[in-house]
């Protein structure tokens, strides 16, 4: 059975307080669990709390587990959320929120049924008003650039005012303030705070300081 409105207003509040915490949220790729807690903790000394450890390798959920049991500062979510089945496995795990590349209908009916609050993924204003419908107020707009960028979420903020978005994609150091000066954007994503070759090198100063230019933005 779907939860009532009201949960899902108390998911998207939830999901607000996290997406304000930061300018950029960090979306990170980790292959080796121990990286995680070094990671997290060069992050957040630079100023950025909210991090997003996407499902894409066999280390990412035992990494969540590790982040949130010894940086407590963290706020851990899950990304590339493809099954409704991860949702579960990621709160259990102690994650604060999901985040998915686009949606499906089953996908939707799983969040429904768990507390996680969920952050959907669209690319047209039809995937946008069909979310709304559902009381999904927060949305990442993916992929970012290619689908239009930061002209596209201006062109939405007059018909669609009640969304905010967290776009992801093609959005770096350099770009990130084109979307975050628009009304409706509460923060963005990128990669660009977590490289592969620093993460390989365990350059966690290079990573804080990465952090601490991506905290500075307005």
């Amino acid at each position: 059975m779907p939860l009532t409105m009201t949960l899902q207003e108390t998911r998207q509040q939830k999901l607000a307080t996290i997406l304000k915490l930061a300018p950029v949220v960090p979306v990170v790729i980790i292959d080796d669990v121990s990286h995680a807690v070094p990671m997290a903790r060069a992050l957040v000394a630079g100023g950025i709390r909210t991090i997003e450890v996407t499902l894409r390798t066999p280390a990412a959920m035992d990494a969540v587990r590790a982040i949130v049991a010894e940086v407590k500062e963290a706020v851990v979510g899950v990304g590339t959320v493809l099954r409704g089945g991860q949702l579960e496995t990621a709160r259990l795990a102690g994650a604060h929120f999901a985040v998915s590349p686009g949606t499906s209908p089953r996908l939707l009916d799983a969040a429904d049924d768990n507390e996680l609050p969920l952050l959907p993924g669209v690319a047209t204003a039809s995937e946008a008003m069909a979310l709304l419908e559902r009381g999904y107020e927060h949305l990442k707009l993916f992929p970012a650039v290619p689908v239009g960028g930061a002209k596209l979420l201006a062109a939405w903020a007059s018909p669609l005012p009640q969304i905010h978005f967290c776009p992801t994609g093609g959005i770096n150091l350099a770009n990130a303030i084109d979307f975050l000066k628009l009304t409706n954007v509460v923060c963005v994503g990128g990669s660009w705070l977590t490289p592969a070759d620093k993460m390989a090198r365990g350059d966690w100063a290079g990573i804080e300081q990465l952090a601490r230019e991506a905290a500075a933005l307005k």
